[in-house]
């Protein structure tokens, strides 16, 4: 099931996506196919996997760290695909960082991607106007890029940025990083709204700062198909490394009571 057929089937059941990301290989390589089948059990829709970079512009410090950790065990492009190509269940995206994907090469990276069952691709430091290339590649072996837009976003760059969005519009709750908080932004509804306008059958996932039930239940009913939700899946991860069964067990209970609210 690719990422359009999963949106499909979710607005047929009146719910939205849950998509939950972690960091592939925090805390090592070899952890990360129990915690994504951890949450996967628990009802994640969609698993974005982070493949670590050292210079993580748009991270906070929990995912930061988490990338740190990764690279401190060895994680690779290599490593990065094997484990990917391991993991079934939900569709998968990539989230990763312009660097890693030039130096592997547009083409390689894309068709790796597409043999390991990776669905779609997010670049958060690839601007629109520089992203042909990478769109060309991704078009070639049937991967979506896509695209991010934010509260600072304008109307005519959000023209721009739909015009080659694909699987979903990844829209940023918040300017700055990544990172739970406490509440959800007031620009998350006006946001929507507008986007809305001009998105036609695109589906919008929320994400930044989603980290709790209530925020996934807002960000659905103000209309978004889904909500995305990273810092506090791998929050779990940080704090439960010595007892994986635990971690384990706490990843597939939150995701089952996120996913809870999924459901309008």
């Amino acid at each position: 099931m690719n990422l359009k057929e999963r949106f499909t089937e979710l607005k047929k059941k009146k719910e939205g996506a849950l998509i939950g990301f972690v960091t592939a290989g925090d805390p090592t390589p070899d952890d990360t196919k129990d915690i994504a089948e951890a949450l996967i059990k628990g009802g994640i829709d969609i698993l974005e996997l982070g493949l670590p970079f050292s210079d993580p512009i748009a991270d906070g410090p929990v995912i930061q760290k988490a990338g740190d950790r990764a690279l401190r065990a060895g994680m690779d492009p290599d490593k990065f695909f094997e484990i990917a190509g391991n993991i079934d269940g939900v569709p998968k995206v990539v989230l990763t960082y312009y660097n890693i994907v030039l130096q592997r090469g547009l083409d390689r990276f894309c068709a790796d991607c597409s043999k390991t069952g990776i669905d779609g691709i997010v670049v958060p430091d690839l601007p629109v106007e520089e992203a042909e290339p990478l769109l060309k590649a991704c078009r070639k072996h049937q991967v979506c890029l896509i695209s991010l837009a934010a509260p600072t976003t304008t109307d005519s760059r959000l023209e721009k940025i739909l015009g080659s969005a694909d699987g979903f519009l990844y829209v940023v709750s918040v300017t700055g990083v990544t990172g739970a908080r406490k509440e959800l932004s007031s620009q998350i509804k006006p946001l929507l709204k507008r986007i809305k306008k001009v998105s036609g059958d695109l589906p919008l996932a929320v994400g930044f700062g989603i980290s709790k039930p209530e925020h996934v239940r807002e960000v659905i009913g103000a209309g978004a198909d889904g909500a995305i939700v990273g810092s506090a899946f791998v929050k779990i991860i940080e704090e439960n490394a010595s007892d994986k069964k635990a971690m384990h067990r706490l990843l597939k209970d939150y995701a089952a009571e996120l996913k809870a609210a999924t459901r309008h």
